[in-house]
């Protein structure tokens, strides 16, 4: 879901955020070609899991704790959101970037009662991934540029599907965003498809080894099984591709 929920906007995924100034697709263009399908997917992929669970689910406290917790001030929420919508705005823009993000670290130190653990760690995580994935990702074109070149629109939506399990989503739109000449319906199918294929493993998608950081002392020996995760991604990786293809 955090993979296809990635195209509702042009600057919410990395495989979208690749392509989306050179292909000139704004939010309205996002919205009225992936937006709603994915979030249809999104809720039908969640209501399956609500529904496969429903039992184990149930059996978890329901949160609430003894000791009543003190509302958040609305100026710390205001502050928030205004370090979001700063980050959002000047994301291409490095220095005001950088001085967005340590004003906000500054914030969230001096007010920790108010807040949750900053996860830097898991965010660091992601960080270092995608910048292995600039260094990287370039020297995989003597291969993937011309295989995704060859391709139909059909083609490159399954093979991108595909090839997102071992080669990161960005890198693929990356790629892909080099070869001039494409049609819409090809743009369309590639990006479609890298996304679509983001929960297959762990290095699909960015945010995966984050996810997997958090949530890895829940599994046996505190690993995450390659085959069982494949497994347990088909059903909503199924539901993904059909939303994208038939609507």
């Amino acid at each position: 879901n955090i993979s296809i929920g990635g195209v509702l906007t042009p600057f919410a995924a990395p495989p979208v955020l690749m392509v989306a100034g050179k292909w000139n697709w704004d939010i309205v263009f996002m919205m009225t070609n992936f937006g709603w399908k994915a979030a249809l997917a999104v809720v039908v992929n969640a209501a399956l899991v609500v529904f496969l669970f429903r039992k184990e689910l149930g059996k978890l406290p329901s949160g609430e704790s003894g000791t009543p917790t003190k509302p958040v001030p609305p100026l710390i929420v205001a502050l928030h959101v205004l370090f979001l919508l700063g980050l959002v705005v000047f994301a291409h823009h490095p220095a005001m970037f950088m001085g967005i993000f340590l004003l906000f670290l500054g914030v969230a130190k001096a007010y920790e009662r108010h807040q949750d653990r900053l996860i830097l760690r898991e965010g660091l995580l992601v960080a270092f991934f995608l910048a292995g994935l600039v260094t990287l990702g370039g020297m995989q074109e003597w291969w993937l540029r011309p295989l995704l070149a060859q391709m139909t629109s059909g083609q490159v939506f399954f093979g991108a599907a595909g090839l997102t399990a071992f080669t990161d989503n960005a890198a693929l739109t990356y790629l892909g965003s080099l070869v001039e000449g494409l049609t819409d319906e090809f743009k369309y199918a590639l990006v479609a498809g890298a996304v679509t294929g983001g929960g297959l493993t762990i290095i699909a998608n960015a945010p995966n080894p984050a996810g997997a950081s958090i949530l890895r002392r829940y599994f046996d020996g505190e690993a995450i099984s390659p085959l069982g995760l494949v497994l347990a991604a088909l059903l909503p990786t199924v539901v993904a591709g059909l939303a994208f293809r038939l609507l």
